[in-house]
């Protein structure tokens, strides 16, 4: 309802202008119409829900969001047995990239990248191993001890699910 409104909205602002602002409402007539044509509504992205995987071994059941935003911001090296943490993460390219990097780091995809080139290069951490796809995160995640990485709805049984804030989806 509300792109219907929009543009009703544009069209009478066409009409009453007399023309003056031709140039702006057009482009905005063209940008609704390609929300419309794509399916979207204005401030309507989608956010994919994340869910936190973790490898069986060494990596707690639950944390909360301060604990997991340290964790995967490689503030915390060591698991609390001792075991290194390694961390798991879809290229930022992707949808969960993407939400990972807004929900958990604040920041952009290319923000995230050059957070991580930097801390690598001064010594600080390892990298985190990037993924395409979620099934090989899980995969990753599932054969490596005290990995932990950010998902989306995993039914493997081969992970563990990792609560956040008691919660198994954010």
């Amino acid at each position: 309802m509300r792109l219907e409104t929009e543009i009703y909205s544009i069209l009478k602002l066409l009409l009453d202008s007399k023309m003056k602002n031709l140039k702006i409402l057009i482009h905005k007539i063209i940008f609704l119409f390609t929300l419309a044509i794509i399916g979207l509504q204005p401030g309507m992205a989608q956010e994919t829900q994340l869910t936190i995987v973790g490898n069986t071994q060494s990596v707690p059941g639950e944390l909360n969001m301060n604990q997991l935003r340290s964790v995967l911001r490689g503030e915390k090296l060591r698991w609390d047995d001792g075991s290194s943490i390694k961390i798991a993460l879809m290229k930022t390219n992707t949808a969960v990239g993407t939400d990972t990097c807004k929900k958990i780091y604040n920041m952009t995809g290319n923000e995230l990248n050059k957070y991580f080139l930097a801390l690598v290069f001064q010594g600080k951490v390892k990298a985190p191993t990037f993924f395409n796809t979620v099934s090989e995160l899980e995969s990753y995640v599932a054969q490596t001890p005290g990995a932990i990485g950010v998902s989306q709805n995993s039914s493997n049984s081969e992970i563990k699910i990792v609560l956040v804030d008691g919660k198994n989806q954010f």
